[in-house]
């Protein structure tokens, strides 16, 4: 007889891997602070905050972050930084996250745009950029792909010419998140037409609050807009704005990518496994909960999250032995977790059945589960409805399950490079 008890994440137990010595200490150091500075009652069962409460949170957060150094934490202590270590920059991650604390995560200028800047950058680029990514006085968003050139980044068509102390760029990108609210964009574009692809492409700083910069935001279905077409026309950027060397754009671009994983590997997981617990709480309200199909899929949906935080550590060991298999383990896991959340997210739906087609939310923040998507008021989705949408687009950015596959079939298997379209 199959048992209809309610499944629970406590029956279900995570690994607990035990870090070295000096990264346990380091642990404590993180929970002790967070015990000092959040909130009174924080951790206590159920603590919630009023609108308001929560608002003057928001407010002081940042500041509080900046003055316990926590910010960008991972950069030299020279450029403002505590130079942490990978591990510790890790440590770092999974006690906020335990916390449930948000970290000040300016995505593309902090995780982004900073590190490659700190990597490539000259010292007067350095002295330039970095002050205002630390302190989020400067807004970045990234400007790589193209309508015809997303997967095949390469491909890109924008140009960039050299005229006098500036370059003149002209051309079009799409998918740019956040670009209705960013100072600048760190931009690849191509600065030499004669040369073979990957070898023509510059990584460009641009500002864009200037004519020639026009911005369209792409309305999705559940209302949000954090993706835009920019379009730029004859739009300028300084001709010391160049990192990396011109010409070397795509190796840059390659670094900017490879900073997406790292000190995050080990608290990805956690996004996925708050939203299995926000499904099994449906299907506990919906009655589904005894049914058979509905608890072997939701089984088999917590398997994929536990695997995803396996991946993780698998990342994390790469990057701690630099063993230099970024590249194909990312391959893996952005396949894997795209396409199982996609399938996680149809689960949702179902479970909630004709519940799923009624708008339950309250026509603001979606959530973190959701990256934050903000819908419309005439359009409220719920958390579990914004992050159905979102995980429509999520085995196509970052790599295509396509490309993904491309990657593995190719550098693990060994097999035959894909033959290139014939053009005619």
């Amino acid at each position: 007889m199959p048992t209809t008890a309610p499944i629970s994440v406590t029956t279900l137990p995570f690994m607990d891997l035990t870090y070295p010595e000096e990264a346990e200490s380091f642990r404590v150091e993180i929970r002790e602070w967070l015990e000092e500075n959040l909130p009174s009652g924080w951790f206590d069962p159920g603590f919630t905050m009023s609108k308001e409460e929560h608002a003057a949170f928001n407010q002081t957060w940042t500041e509080t972050l900046f003055k316990g150094g926590w910010i960008c934490a991972g950069w030299p202590e020279e450029y403002g930084g505590k130079g942490l270590s990978l591990l510790q920059q890790v440590v770092l991650n999974e006690e906020f996250a335990k916390a449930n604390a948000p970290m000040r995560a300016d995505f593309f200028g902090d995780t982004l745009v900073g590190p490659t800047i700190l990597q490539w950058g000259t010292q007067e680029q350095k002295k330039e950029f970095i002050p205002g990514i630390l302190a989020g006085t400067t807004g970045w968003c990234q400007g790589f792909s193209e309508p015809n050139s997303g997967s095949d980044l390469a491909s890109l068509k924008t140009s960039a010419v050299l005229d006098g102390d500036e370059w003149v760029i002209n051309g079009q990108k799409v998918w740019t998140t956040q670009a209705q609210h960013a100072d600048y964009v760190f931009l690849l574009a191509r600065t030499d037409p004669d040369a073979p692809q990957h070898a023509g492409i510059s990584y460009l700083l641009v500002p864009m609050h200037q004519d020639g910069v026009d911005v369209r935001p792409i309305t999705q279905v559940d209302g949000s807009a954090e993706f835009n077409e920019v379009f730029f026309t004859n739009a300028k950027c300084n001709k010391d704005n160049v990192i990396g060397g011109v010409n070397n754009g795509w190796k840059v671009a390659m670094t900017t990518l490879g900073f997406e994983r790292g000190s995050s590997s080990t608290t990805g997981y956690r996004r996925f496994l708050k939203e299995w617990e926000l499904i099994v709480d449906e299907a506990v309200q919906h009655n589904k909960i005894k049914d058979e199909r509905t608890r072997d899929n939701l089984v088999k949906a917590w398997q994929n999250v536990k695997i995803m935080q396996i991946n993780g550590y698998r990342s994390l060991t790469d990057g701690l032995n630099n063993t230099h298999n970024a590249a194909l383990l990312g391959a893996c896991n952005k396949m894997f977790w795209s396409e199982a959340h996609r399938a996680t997210m149809e689960l949702a739906l179902d479970v909630m059945g004709m519940q799923a087609q009624i708008l339950t939310g309250k026509g603001e923040m979606a959530g973190p589960l959701a990256g934050s998507r903000r819908g419309r008021a005439d359009y409220p989705v719920s958390e579990l409805q914004a992050s159905f949408f979102f995980s429509r687009s999520e085995t196509i950015w970052g790599g295509t399950a396509e490309i993904q596959r491309n990657i593995i079939g190719e550098r693990a298997l060994g097999l035959p490079k894909e033959p290139k379209p014939q053009r005619v």
